[in-house]
């Protein structure tokens, strides 16, 4: 029964973000037909962002093995979605636990602090909960203390990570009623402070002027398109005709699979703008319920591509310039003495799109792309330097990816270390 509440209703955002809404939608009094119709909007809306994101993956693990393929790249991949997996298999009674007691901190701590956070981004909340309970259960700490220090830990996180990017949110969004649910928010945090730093007076790339014989670079799905067709000609070219058809394409021929490849991804950016639109236009009005009657003035924090619609050029920049910081962090790690960290294509995507998005708001073109290049060496050095940390599961080919994991298991890392 555990299981099934942690894993298959609360690990599941679509269902998670759908019972706020069904609460908030109640707590309204709203008509019956209200209510069904609110909620299966609200769930509907985040599978098909789920739906979205899923083709984005599929076509990532295609690029990245073109890619590995044809520069002979060999290291550890960061996978949070992996790394949790893994977590869970030793520690999935820990997991489970601060996973609960976390989101019941969440809202208590929105009740009487100012930072009025609802985390709605249910597998990033199990994803941070596997991590606590590694780190803290490698410390050689008892369960009891597991799950109560990890629950406080995940609690503060939940509201701390979406309020340090509200006044940048605020900016992206035109609204206060939205904030971003994302542990990569130091990632951002960061990226929107270089934005800010060295992009004064540089305009928004979103405000690109390209000539009228170039008029179809003004919508954002072909232009997604052609960036990635570019990019995958250039791999399958590369890895070569016989490699791509024999292992990748199934027989398909090379340059028909990477402008198919290329023109799926830019598909699934358009499905998860789909979705977001879809949940935002119904998660806000639903959540005035919670805001009004449960937790005053609360705020729903959503997933990171809730960002995307607002700067749709940011997100492929951002992309780029944080999958390029990746590259170099290949060559600087084993410098520093670290673990060779391969550029994952996942995280750069979705972390490096939000960085660019932050980073555009705060500081134009200029913001978007230094910003989105600085989030991507955030995330390569990090999971380098969390590895050894992570007890035997450190030994594995992956590690977790995304910021806020890194910053919160390399300190608390080192507080446990320091009082064994």
């Amino acid at each position: 029964m555990l299981q099934f509440i942690i894993h298959d209703v609360l690990g599941t955002p679509a269902i998670l973000v759908g019972l706020f809404s069904l609460i908030g939608l109640l707590l309204q009094k709203k008509a019956f037909s209200d209510v069904v119709s609110g909620t299966l909007k609200t769930i509907m809306g985040f599978v098909i962002l789920t739906s979205g994101a899923a083709i984005i993956a599929t076509t990532l693990a295609t690029f990245s093995q073109l890619f590995e393929h044809s520069f002979h790249i060999q290291g550890v991949v960061p996978n949070t979605d992996a790394m949790a997996a893994l977590a869970q298999k030793n520690y999935g009674t820990a997991t489970a636990m601060i996973m609960v007691l976390g989101m019941l901190f969440n809202i208590v701590l929105a009740r009487i602090t100012p930072l009025k956070y609802i985390f709605l981004t249910g597998h990033h909340t199990l994803y941070m909960a596997a991590m606590l309970a590694v780190i803290l259960s490698v410390g050689g700490l008892s369960l009891p203390w597991v799950v109560t220090i990890g629950a406080l830990i995940l609690g503060v996180m939940m509201v701390v990570s979406p309020a340090i990017l509200q006044p940048f949110t605020r900016k992206i969004t035109g609204t206060d009623d939205l904030a971003l649910g994302h542990f990569g928010s130091t990632g951002y945090l960061l990226s929107a402070l270089v934005g800010k730093a060295v992009g004064k007076g540089s305009p928004s790339i979103e405000e690109l002027k390209v000539p009228k014989s170039l008029n179809f670079l003004r919508d954002s799905s072909v232009a997604i398109s052609l960036t990635m067709m570019i990019l995958f000609l250039v791999l399958v070219v590369v890895a070569g005709k016989e490699f791509v058809e024999s292992s990748v394409s199934e027989g398909q021929n090379f340059i028909v699979f990477a402008i198919i490849q290329s023109l799926t991804f830019a598909a699934g950016v358009w499905i998860i703008l789909a979705g977001v639109r879809m949940v935002i236009a119904e998660i806000v009005p639903a959540f005035k319920g919670i805001a009004d009657k449960l937790v005053k003035d609360a705020k729903p924090a959503l997933d990171c591509p809730t960002v995307f619609p607002f700067a749709p050029n940011a997100v492929i920049v951002g992309f780029l310039a944080s999958f390029a910081a990746g590259l170099v962090s290949m060559f600087l790690c084993p410098l520093f003495g670290l673990s060779v960290i391969v550029p994952g294509l996942v995280p750069h995507f979705f972390c490096g799109a939000t960085a660019g998005v932050y980073g555009n708001i705060c500081g134009g073109r200029r913001g978007a792309v230094t910003g989105a290049f600085a989030q991507g060496l955030l995330i390569s050095f990090l999971p380098a330097i969390l590895l050894p940390l992570m007890g035997d599961l450190g030994l594995a080919s992956t590690t977790f990816g995304d910021a806020d994991f890194g910053v919160v298991g390399i300190v608390l890392g080192h507080i446990v270390a320091w009082f064994n």
